[in-house]
């Protein structure tokens, strides 16, 4: 299920960033501490200004998207939940709140990610270290 984000979703959201983060980019070194980073994504729901929604399986958050204007500024599934449709309705969700067109930034070393966006329409525009 697809729903809008509430702020007590913000612990859970949280969780899964961590968690996705870590899958993802095992080598990557942390730039904020867990407690930044989760106070960050709590303002990030309670904030007006962006679009934050929840994918939940059995009351559980395996994934969460967020827009500020038309930029996909997070997309993370908790680990384990990949390659189940989940991304892509987070994704279709955004789409269709943002007609006009959608724009993220990828780490480039983040293959999987890339793959995810590229085979859904997103042309990668500028590659940088």
């Amino acid at each position: 299920m697809i729903r809008t984000a509430a702020p007590d979703d913000a612990d859970a959201i949280a969780d899964v960033f961590l968690a996705a983060r870590a899958d993802a980019l095992p080598g990557l070194a942390p730039i904020h501490t867990e407690a930044e980073t989760r106070g960050y994504l709590s303002n990030m729901v309670a904030n007006a200004s962006n679009a934050v929604w929840v994918a939940e399986r059995d009351g559980i958050v395996v994934g969460f998207i967020s827009l500020r204007d038309d930029w996909v500024d997070h997309l993370y599934l908790r680990p384990g939940s990949y390659r189940q449709r989940i991304g892509t309705l987070l994704l279709d969700t955004a789409k269709r709140r943002r007609p006009g067109g959608l724009r993220l930034y990828c780490f480039q070393c983040n293959d999987r990610a890339r793959a995810f966006y590229e085979a859904r329409g997103f042309v990668a525009v500028r590659m940088t270290d």
